[in-house]
């Protein structure tokens, strides 16, 4: 006879292998071989309420071998969250809530996206670590009011790509005691046998990292996956790996164990003859009374809530204040005073100009806003002295004091990007990060994830265009921020001066639909005059900055650097009786998104001669000049030399933006 915890888990293999072959693709073989451990750690020891997915104290668990998704929707199915079995049906259809790999927002309950592998096991990192920062900044003497694991399964998939090796280094370094993560190791990946490019071990390299490592844990034993999470649980001042040996597909009497299980369906035979294996004699998608029963955990969830409502309540009691912080900080709210504060310091800002970089210009804004928004959590990647991104009231992160708001995470860029993505996921925090604009190509895949998710993480970059000099085209970002623009749900802020920048920031924070990148200069920048008007009108993401007293003839748009350039050239044309407006564009983004009458009152249709300046890619251009229109941009990489060289030999000069734009007026 059937174990009954054996059949608990043959419920996971069986939707598995049913919703992968109704769907007729899908990844059957990790959900069956992990799913005793998935049964154990969910029915034992997950603490979550599937009737209050956000519940701000629930544990986190993450599926970072996201292809395995059926193993996911079948837990939360099962669990008793608000996805019926009809969704399971329509795994991988359009419009359904279970999608090929698992997507933040679709499913109550599934915590990050993940599929990209090696990503959600940073996502979990930034999740415990937000756990921990919170901790140390709320919890007092006999009121844990955060306190939480954060559970990831890991294939081997997610070990050998390279995020992995920088966001566990950096687990062990900060002692994350609540991450536990468990290494599937089946031993398969697509190609086959893994034995011929994937030789580490695995358990040496986390001992390595400063983990626990419980070893040789049979994944197919729920007592031996019992006593190792008790292990890891019992411990909490380092992360613990739990090394779980399984069979890939377990259960498929003719397919386990091989990678022809690991992506497609098993098919309808092996599908009844893994049915009389484990003894499932159940229809597809047809589950017992009793096995929903023994799974059901809304009534245990809600009684783990109440009870940790009752512990908020003494604590809001004994330090209300802190409780009324904590309140707003989960559920995303800014400071009463934020509007105020942020809109007097763009006004000083333009009362005393300075002609400063955009970086510093970010320094500034950051010392200001640091002060008022406790949540700001920051952090660079090994180069916060160029990124100016250590404010005034900075405080490092370490292992024995987690109680500070910024991180120092290395020469990590995709880790520190996916991390921050956990941290914007988990709550609490309006985390920002920070490399030079180039490195953003290691980070890319992160990025694109914080907008796929629609989180609010702040991508700070600097040392952004040729302007950077001596360092070379190596460094010299050329095509970046034309990809960060044509990303969907992203918003990138490329500032002129001082104003602009503190405008980016203040938008970035506010805004709690996407991620924002902010592009900074090293060099200075000249401070730019506006009204009033002008001033508000920064945040529509482009605005006439300087107007000609008749009809325009010539517009040029312009952002960051080049905003100065494009003045001087306009004043020059001026003298020459030409009609010119300027219009700064500091986020395209934003004024695509504006009513087409503010589009038309800035860009007039009939005004066809447009000339584009932008020391970076410059075919990005097109959609805002027209087939008319020209753009000094580039169209090459750069070249090491000292900044003004470089834009003299890129024809970014006052003369040269003159001399295009007589030619298109005269063409």
């Amino acid at each position: 006879m059937t174990h009954p915890r054996q059949q608990y888990a043959n419920a996971i293999r069986a939707l598995s292998m049913d919703g992968v072959q109704q769907a007729k693709s899908g990844h059957p073989g990790a959900p069956m071989g992990m799913a005793d451990i998935a049964e154990v750690l969910w029915r034992d020891h997950l603490a979550h309420n599937p009737s209050n997915p956000s519940w701000s104290n629930r544990d986190r668990f993450i599926l970072s071998n996201g292809h395995g998704s059926m193993l996911l929707y079948s837990l939360l199915h099962l669990s008793g969250y608000a996805l019926p079995i009809e969704e399971l049906k329509n795994f991988r259809q359009l419009h359904s809530k279970t999608p090929g790999h698992p997507e933040y927002g679709y499913a109550p309950g599934v915590e990050t996206t993940t599929g990209p592998l090696g990503q959600g096991i940073a996502n979990a990192v930034g999740m415990a670590l937000a756990e921990k920062m919170l901790a140390a900044q709320f919890n007092r003497d006999g009121h844990d009011i955060v306190d939480h694991f954060t559970y990831a399964f890991m294939g081997d998939g997610c070990l050998m790509e390279g995020i992995s090796h920088e966001v566990c280094s950096l687990a062990g370094t900060l002692g994350l005691g609540k991450l536990i993560a468990f290494w599937d190791d089946n031993g398969i990946s697509i190609d086959g046998h893994v034995e011929g490019w994937f030789s580490d071990d695995t358990p040496a390299r986390f001992e390595a990292y400063g983990w626990n490592v419980v070893r040789d844990v049979d994944g197919h034993d729920p007592e031996q996956i019992n006593a190792a999470i008790e292990a890891a649980k019992a411990d909490i001042t380092k992360p613990t790996l739990i090394c779980t040996k399984t069979i890939i597909g377990f259960g498929s009497p003719n397919k386990s164990g091989s990678h022809d299980c690991h992506g497609a369906p098993l098919g309808d035979e092996e599908i009844k003859a893994a049915r009389e294996f484990l003894n499932w004699p159940h229809a597809a998608f047809e589950i017992p009374a009793d096995v929903y029963q023994a799974w059901d955990n809304k009534a245990k969830g809600s009684e783990q809530e109440s009870a940790w409502n009752d512990k908020f309540a003494a604590y809001k009691k004994a330090y209300p204040e802190l409780a009324a912080e904590y309140a707003r900080r989960v559920e995303g709210e800014l400071p009463e005073n934020w509007k105020a504060e942020t809109q007097a310091l763009l006004q000083r800002l333009q009362n005393e100009p300075a002609n400063i970089a955009s970086r510093m210009a970010s320094k500034n804004t950051l010392d200001v806003i640091g002060k008022i928004l406790p949540e700001l959590l920051g952090g660079s990647a090994d180069l916060a002295p160029s990124n100016l991104t250590f404010h005034a009231s900075s405080k490092s992160v370490s292992a024995e004091d987690a109680s500070g708001n910024y991180l120092h995470y290395g020469v990590r860029e995709f880790g520190m990007s996916a991390m921050q993505n956990g941290i914007a996921l988990h709550g609490g925090f309006v985390p920002y990060s920070a490399t030079f604009l180039m490195f953003m190509e290691y980070a890319r895949n992160a990025v694109r994830m914080a907008a796929l998710m629609k989180q609010r993480s702040i991508f700070v970059y600097t040392h952004d265009s040729i302007g950077l000099g001596e360092d070379g085209p190596t460094h010299q970002p050329v095509e970046q921020v034309a990809s960060l623009r044509l990303t969907p749900n992203m918003e990138t802020w490329r500032p002129c001066d001082q104003v602009e920048s503190a405008a980016a920031w203040i938008n970035a924070v506010e805004r709690n639909d996407g991620p924002s990148s902010l592009i900074f200069s090293r060099q200075n920048l000249a401070q730019q005059k506006r009204s009033g008007e002008q001033l508000e009108l920064i945040n529509r993401g482009a605005y006439v900055l300087k107007d000609c007293a008749g009809t325009p003839e010539l517009i040029l748009i312009a952002t960051g650097s080049e905003v100065e350039l494009a003045v001087e050239a306009a004043a020059k044309l001026s003298e020459q009786g030409k009609q010119v407006r300027v219009v700064s564009m500091p986020c395209t983004e934003r004024f695509d998104k504006q009513d087409a009458t503010y589009r038309e009152a800035v860009l007039p249709k009939a005004v066809r001669a447009r000339v584009a300046v932008e020391a970076l890619q410059a075919d990005f251009w097109g959609k805002y000049v027209g087939l008319d229109g020209v753009t000094v941009g580039m169209t090459s990489f750069g070249e090491s030399a000292p900044a003004g060289e470089l834009f003299k030999l890129f024809g970014f000069t006052v003369d040269n933006v003159v001399d295009q734009s007589l030619s298109l007026l005269n063409s």
